[in-house]
C-alpha cells in the first residue's frame, strides 16, 4: 500500500494529512481521523485503522492538527482545533467521496462539534472524553448527542475519561452506537493478564469500525 502525506494550510496554521488509499477495489468513502491532545497519529488505534480498513474499501486519512505540526506540546483551544479541522476539510473531500469525521479523545470532540456543519457522512469517536478523570459532573455528553450525524463510539471498559456505562442513552434523529473495548484504557491498552490480548482489543476496534462504515447510508 502506497501512502502519501500532504500539507494543508488552515486558518489555524499548517495541518498534515497522511493518506492510506483503499486497495483492491474502488474506495467507498474516506475516514478522516485526528489524534488527541496527548499524542499524534502514531496512536495504536489510529495505526490499526490505517492498516486494516483500506483492504475493506475505505481510504483512511490520518490528520495532524496544526499545533502538532508546529511542534507544540500543548493542544490549542477547542475553537482553534475546530478552525483547523474545518480548514482542512476541502482537502479531505477532494477525492469526491463521502467523508466520515473521526478522531480519538480531543479529536473525537472536534469531529462531533463540526460534523453537522461540514455535512460529514458520520462520526467515529475513539475514546470519547466524556468527562475529565474523576470529574463526572463536567460532562461533555452534549457534544456527542449534538453531533447530528450517525455516530459510532468505541470506548475502553476502564477509560478514566468515561467508562461505557457512564454514557447517556442515545437520543435525537441520529442516535449513536457505543461499543465497549473490554479492559481498554484511554489509549486502548489492555493489561497483560486481562484475558484479551492487545491485538484482540485492536481487532474489536477495526472490525467494528469496518462493519459500521460499510453499513452507513451514503
Amino acid at each position: 500500500m502506497t501512502t502519501r502525506t500532504e500539507s494543508v494550510d488552515t486558518p489555524a496554521g499548517e495541518a498534515r494529512v497522511t493518506w492510506h488509499p483503499a486497495t483492491g477495489s474502488p474506495a467507498r468513502l474516506v475516514l478522516a481521523v485526528s489524534h488527541g491532545a496527548g499524542g499524534g497519529i502514531e496512536a495504536r488505534d489510529l495505526r490499526a485503522l490505517a492498516a486494516a480498513l483500506p483492504a475493506r474499501g475505505v481510504t483512511v486519512a490520518l490528520v495532524e492538527q496544526p499545533w502538532r505540526v508546529a511542534g507544540k506540546k500543548v493542544a490549542a483551544a477547542p475553537k482553534v482545533l475546530d478552525e483547523g479541522w474545518r480548514g482542512l476539510w476541502p482537502a479531505l473531500t477532494r477525492p469526491g467521496l463521502p467523508v466520515v469525521a473521526g478522531g480519538r479523545s480531543a479529536g473525537a470532540r472536534v469531529a462531533c462539534r463540526t460534523a453537522a456543519g461540514l455535512e460529514a457522512a458520520g462520526v467515529l469517536a475513539l475514546s470519547f472524553p466524556l468527562h475529565p478523570p474523576g470529574r463526572p459532573e463536567k460532562s461533555r455528553a452534549g457534544e456527542l448527542l449534538g453531533a447530528g450525524r450517525p455516530a459510532l463510539v468505541l470506548q475502553g471498559g476502564r477509560d478514566p475519561f468515561g467508562r461505557p456505562e457512564e454514557f447517556p442513552p442515545p437520543a435525537g434523529d441520529h442516535p449513536y452506537r457505543l461499543v465497549e473495548v473490554p479492559y481498554g484504557d484511554h489509549g486502548f491498552a489492555v493489561p497483560k493478564k486481562a484475558g484479551p490480548t492487545q491485538d484482540e482489543a485492536l481487532a474489536v476496534i477495526t472490525e467494528t469500525a469496518a462493519e459500521w462504515l460499510l453499513e452507513l447510508p451514503l
